[in-house]
């Protein structure tokens, strides 16, 4: 969980630095899309524990 918000934020810092002057509107956006993807995640595999 930890290591996928860390890429995003990455990602966004990357995004930050390559498309934009000083906002830090992609490292926002890259660390709440990380948050979401990893809490779909953990879902999913709750999910999948539970149904067995």
């Amino acid at each position: 969980m930890g290591v996928t918000i860390y890429l995003f934020v990455f990602l966004g810092k990357w995004l930050d630095s390559e498309y934009n002057d000083g906002n830090k509107l992609f490292v926002i956006i890259g660390t709440l899309l990380g948050v979401a993807v990893s809490l779909y995640a953990v879902v999913q595999q709750l999910n999948r524990f539970n149904s067995k």
